[in-house]
């Protein structure tokens, strides 16, 4: 391609060299520079990309983009923008053609609901028959193709590249997750969503290389509503209209609060020994009975979110109440059959917000007694360590405090901070490090009617200790418990 066609919808300066350049790949990893390349200088928290420029244009880089000055050779075209990663964004969907453009766009945003609401959204929409990839936590799912991934929104390019796949296997929608980090990164800098839909928002992510403060973290979840075409956001949220005072588009509200443009109203909790759901009736956009297959209230909200992106899309709430009543997530409220007469959860709980919710909505459903077993990742605020272990022993009967990824940290030490939060309530406990036994303790020590939830871990398959991830699946090692392995 071009180089003056990459550069279509970038501000820059030419600093040297010809815009007629051609260019065989679009590059901003050096360790991955073929001839003719365009290289992107990026600037990181911890790296920076101009550092390499001068070994871009020795591996054959025949265009540079800069924001910082360079000197090299003048053999090569440099491009000077203000920001590298936010040129990237626009360089990135020129050199795939634009995919955003073939498909329906549906943004997801907020602290929690994304994964759920966002799968919520996807299997209404394929069970209408619209094919629909998928962006978010767990994978980028385009088909039948399955690709994990280390970022909720990955990188610009990598986005643009899903969405070429994506339209290129016939997908005709495409819904993701968009974290408070993928809009002040500029990630998904030049989209315009053609649907938006805000969760909720409560404080997490703030710290070093996230966000300065809860303002920041805010600011950036609301930049969602300066780029999508119509928005939907959750009004009972207290940061509701903090959120969608700036927004550039039409909003249209859900949630419990009479006014709400898609109501929820009369909700009742059902259960069964290996079933935990939630039944309510709604008004406005839409009306009628719904009855979904995870529990709580919380995810009413998730539910409501996804209806009112599909309603949008012309879908009947026939055909959303057939994908709800048994609708599940991997790692979200997972509930894990086992034929004993408790009900065995697994969910990515693994901040004390997070905790705190699902326990008080498991709490809600007055089982004998509520169960919790979790650890807190190593290397990561020992402040979180202590708040969830309060967290617990306020709210569960028993708490096991288990190993999580203890990093290059001693796992227990890790507890012993758990411990520390603990000790404040009168919860009862027990410690375990090996998260395996853990598991196969309180498996082995259920009782009747009991709710045993395994928190932190969700839909991740690994530990990680000491640099190294060693595979571990909760799932796995449920059926291996049931199978007598331990």
């Amino acid at each position: 391609m071009i180089l003056s066609q990459l550069l279509d919808h970038v501000e820059y300066k030419c600093v040297q060299g010809s815009l007629d350049c051609e260019v065989t790949a679009v590059i901003n990893d050096s360790r991955k520079l073929v001839e003719g390349c365009l290289f992107l200088c990026i600037k990181g928290a911890s790296f920076d990309g101009h550092r390499f420029a001068a070994e871009a244009v020795e591996k054959g880089a025949s265009v540079l983009v800069v924001q910082d000055d360079v000197e090299v050779a003048d053999t090569v075209t440099v491009i000077k923008v203000a920001d590298t990663r936010k040129a990237m964004a626009f360089i990135s969907a020129a050199w795939f053609g634009h995919p955003a453009r073939e498909l329906k766009t549906i943004a997801v945003t907020g602290t929690k609901g994304k994964t759920t609401t966002t799968y919520m959204i996807r299997e209404m929409l394929e069970s209408a028959g619209l094919k629909t990839g998928v962006i978010g936590t767990i994978e980028v799912v385009i088909g039948d193709e399955h690709i994990p991934v280390n970022n909720t929104t990955p990188e610009s390019y990598d986005i643009h590249k899903y969405f070429r796949q994506m339209a290129d296997a016939g997908c005709q929608c495409v819904v993701m997750e968009t974290s408070s980090q993928g809009f002040k990164l500029d990630r998904t800098a030049g989209i315009m969503f053609d649907y938006g839909l805000f969760t909720n928002l409560s404080p997490d992510h703030i710290g070093p290389n996230e966000h300065e403060n809860f303002e920041e973290y805010l600011q950036c979840k609301a930049m969602l509503f300066k780029q999508t075409v119509k928005g939907f956001a959750n009004i009972d949220d207290e940061h509701y209209a903090e959120i969608v005072k700036d927004a550039s588009c039409d909003i249209q509200t859900f949630g419990l609060k009479e006014g709400a443009d898609l109501h929820a109203y009369d909700i009742q909790l059902t259960r069964d020994t290996d079933f935990l759901g939630v039944d309510f009736k709604v008004d406005g956009v839409a009306e009628g009975a719904i009855s979904c297959g995870i529990p709580g209230t919380f995810n009413v909200h998730n539910a409501l979110g996804a209806m009112s992106v599909v309603l949008s899309l012309g879908l009947s709430l026939d055909q959303i109440n057939a994908v709800l009543r048994h609708f599940t997530v991997k790692g979200r409220v997972q509930i894990v059959p086992t034929g004993y007469d408790y009900t065995l959860i697994i969910d990515y709980a693994h901040n004390a917000v997070a905790l705190e919710s699902i326990l008080n909505t498991l709490r809600a459903y007055n089982p004998p007694r509520l169960v919790s077993l979790f650890g807190c990742g190593g290397n990561r605020s020992r402040l979180r360590r202590f708040e969830m272990g309060e967290v617990s022993g306020n709210l569960a009967d028993l708490t096991v405090i288990t190993s999580d990824n203890p990093r290059n940290e001693e796992p227990q030490d890790i507890i012993n901070d758990i411990i520390t939060g603990i000790e404040k309530t009168d919860g009862k406990y027990i410690s375990i490090i090996d998260r395996r036994e853990a598991i196969s303790y309180v498996m082995n020590h259920g009782e009747a009617g009991d709710i045993i939830i395994l928190a932190g871990k969700g839909h991740e398959t690994y530990q990680e200790i000491k640099g190294v991830k060693y595979h571990m699946s909760e799932e796995e090692i449920v059926q291996d418990v049931l199978d007598g392995k331990y």
